[in-house]
């Protein structure tokens, strides 16, 4: 499973995979490609975000949920803001998740520190308050 995104420091296309050891980097000037945005499945979950290196800000969301379209560009700004310090994973239509988390609202986004959950809360708030949440989360389990 990979995506494609323009090096922010050349401009060079790269793939990047949704799991892999630290941070991707372009295969062009080496750079960080940053901020690491994945997805992730029922069965590439556990590769993609409870091995992370990185923290790991999970979106339990619906593309049908007008919360959840509000909160994915606060979502990206924090990814961009904590560039190289989180890793922002994106689930959508995983029931088997969904119920081994007991996610019963969306959006809810859950925090991950070395496969374990440090955080979690339902409904959208603007990127600041997201932010610091994350930061938090993050900071208690460092």
């Amino acid at each position: 499973m990979t995506s494609t995104i323009a090096c922010p420091n050349c401009g060079k296309r790269n793939r990047v995979p949704a799991a892999a050891d630290g941070v991707p980097q372009c295969g062009s000037c080496h750079q960080p490609l940053l901020p690491w945005i994945a997805e992730a499945g029922d069965d590439t979950f556990a590769k993609v975000a409870e091995r992370s290196a990185l923290p790991v800000t999970v979106d339990f969301w619906a593309d049908w949920c007008g919360p959840c379209r509000m909160v994915t560009p606060a979502l990206e700004q924090v990814s961009q803001d904590l560039a190289g310090r989180v890793k922002l994973v994106d689930v959508d239509r995983l029931p088997r998740l969904s119920e081994r988390f007991a996610i019963k609202h969306i959006p809810t986004l859950m925090m991950m520190v070395r496969s374990e959950v440090v955080a979690q809360r339902a409904g959208g708030a603007p990127a600041h308050e997201l932010r610091r949440w994350v930061e938090d989360a993050v900071k208690a389990r460092a």
